[in-house]
């Protein structure tokens, strides 16, 4: 071949590789992880409550390749299965002393209190009553195979992490340590009004803690699905809440306060703990806002994890333990500031902090630890409803084989004291807390559509139907895990029969028919509250009703358009 014709076959060869470069890049190329647009909502026709959605400003694109990179260095990856722990081996006390290991968290107070700081010592609750000394650690990093091998005595954790490990998690809970009232929080663009305009957008936490479970809790609440991305080149699913996953709940916060500020769309927010929650509302120069905290939200309950073995071998160390627990804690309820430099001391934290983060807390006392775990708490969450909340909002591809929650108890300790007195003057005192105004928020932390089946063109609720009996206690549910909050029912029927009436008696029959819409759906809606009252004794100043008839229409199904819309304001 001529050195003319190899010069003119060279350049038909890499004219049909860029050809088909071009034609095939966009399937070739790796997908960023960049979610919808966030469509915003407002009132149809000033209907309160009916949203319509409204085009929002196109997504503002990453900053190219090393926006992309900074924020990587931030995700891990995530786990598709729990980790496993090592075999269970007891604990064994040397010097007469139990090693704790705690986080930097003020609902631990009350332990450091009764011990009179970090180091063992005799001057502790504990060894003054019960002949024992106590050594604590701080650790950010997560202890359960240390707790698990019996290198540690106990530790602390929250009850939605039990389920996760189940049964190669061999600790016992003899005690409750108290309730975050703040301490964890979703934080969203600001144009993000509840919890359901999520869907199809992107939050980052930091998975199996608490703030995985809090966002999966709400999510779970407002009928959205979770879908767990690898990393930001994932595309997110559109009709599902999707999270990416940090080394830890700050690292999150850090991530969208990154992305929001640097004019960034990966993220719609984030679900961190405080004091990062504020710091990142506050720093977004506006661009963002704390859509809900645990304040009035009681779902995200401390308590007391033993290692099983040397629970069995040494009972008489764990009573001491629990009744140390509860005597600190009734010294911080009680007489906040004597504790306050203890507190601060061991935190390595101001006076003026340590008051602020309590405030974030409730630390719980005898009768509040045995209503928690008898379930007849009823101003925030039981032991067996968190639980069982945690086994649902994780789902069947993370907790595969569920064990019963019952399986970690070990309450006669608590027993023991009430039998005794201890305490016996001791309130139950969970009440709501009120910021801002303390008035109703405008807009309710999310909304659901509950089918309660009537009887036809009645507004007699068929108790038969366990459905009906399921859903009633779903509404009780969140009336008692958040202090302070109301719930909007609002009645719908279907619109199936509307052509009918138009041709038996035109637009006038139409309006007439429509009317009697209006006030069966009332009635509907007011039927469930006269049950909720009457069955578990609920304020009737915390449930408002109204009628809808079939003006919201939620698809073309008339039998999902025979509903109940649940709407849920918190206090915050």
């Amino acid at each position: 071949m001529t050195a003319r014709g190899k010069f003119v076959l060279t350049l038909l060869i890499l004219g049909i590789a860029g050809f088909g470069t071009w034609k095939w890049w966009n399937k070739l190329a790796p997908k960023q992880l960049l979610p919808p647009p966030v469509v915003a909502t407002q009132p149809a026709n000033g209907n309160p409550g009916q949203s319509v959605a409204t085009p929002a400003k196109p997504a503002a694109q990453p900053a190219g390749e090393k926006a992309l990179a900074a924020a990587s260095a931030l995700v891990v990856d995530t786990e598709t299965e729990v980790p496993k722990l090592p075999q269970a081996t007891a604990f064994q006390p040397k010097d007469n002393t139990i090693l704790l290991e705690l986080s930097e968290y003020a609902g631990y107070a009350g332990l450091i209190v009764a011990n009179g700081g970090l180091e063992p010592n005799t001057n502790s609750v504990f060894f003054k009553k019960h002949g024992f000394k106590v050594k604590i650690t701080l650790s950010e990093e997560e202890s359960w195979p240390a707790l698990n091998t019996g290198k540690i005595a106990a530790s602390a954790t929250t009850v939605d992490v039990l389920p996760l490990y189940g049964r190669q998690f061999q600790v016992v809970v003899p005690a409750q340590i108290g309730f975050s009232r703040g301490a964890d929080g979703v934080v969203v663009r600001k144009e993000i009004k509840r919890i359901n305009n999520l869907k199809g957008r992107v939050l980052a936490t930091s998975q199996f803690t608490e703030a995985d479970f809090f966002i999966r809790y709400l999510a779970q609440e407002a009928g959205l699905e979770i879908n767990m991305l690898s990393g930001l080149n994932d595309t997110p699913s559109a009709d599902k809440l999707n999270l990416i996953y940090c080394k830890d709940a700050f690292a999150a916060g850090d991530l969208f306060l990154k992305d929001v500020t640097e004019g960034g769309n990966l993220l719609a927010g984030c679900v961190t703990w405080a004091p990062k929650t504020t710091e990142v509302a506050q720093q977004s120069n506006g661009k963002a806002a704390v859509l809900a905290t645990s304040v009035n939200l009681l779902i995200v309950a401390d308590i007391l994890v033993v290692n099983k073995g040397f629970a069995q071998q040494h009972p008489e160390m764990i009573a001491g333990l629990v009744d140390g627990l509860l005597e600190g804690n009734r010294q911080v309820r009680d007489d906040q500031a004597s504790c306050l430099d203890t507190v601060a001391k061991a935190f390595k934290w101001s006076s003026a902090k340590a008051k602020a983060e309590l405030a974030k807390v409730h630390l719980s006392n005898l009768p509040e630890n045995q209503a928690f775990f008898s379930g007849s708490i009823d101003s925030a969450g039981s032991y067996g409803g968190i639980y069982q909340s945690s086994v649902i909002s994780y789902g069947n591809s993370l907790i595969k084989d569920p064990v019963d929650g019952d399986r970690f108890l070990e309450l006669k300790h608590l027993k023991a004291l009430t039998d005794s007195g201890a305490y016996k003057d001791q309130k139950m005192a969970i009440v709501p807390i009120r910021l801002g105004g303390g008035g109703t928020p405008e807009d309710p932390l999310l909304s659901k559509d509950i089918r309660f089946f009537f009887d036809p063109n009645s507004y007699a609720l068929r108790l038969d139907q366990k459905d009906n009996q399921k859903n009633l206690e779903a509404i009780k549910q969140l009336l008692q895990v958040s202090p302070g909050s109301t719930i909007l029912l609002r009645g719908h029927v279907d619109n199936g029969m509307v052509e009918d009436f138009r041709k038996k008696g035109g637009e006038s029959f139409v309006r007439q028919m429509a009317l009697k819409a209006v006030e069966l759906s009332k009635n509907r809606a007011g039927e469930i509250k006269r049950l909720m009252i009457e069955r578990y004794k609920i304020e009737g100043a915390r449930i408002e009703t109204v009628g809808r008839g079939w003006e919201e229409p939620a698809g073309t199904d008339n039998e999902l358009n025979r509903r109940v819309e649940t709407q849920w304001f918190t206090l915050e």
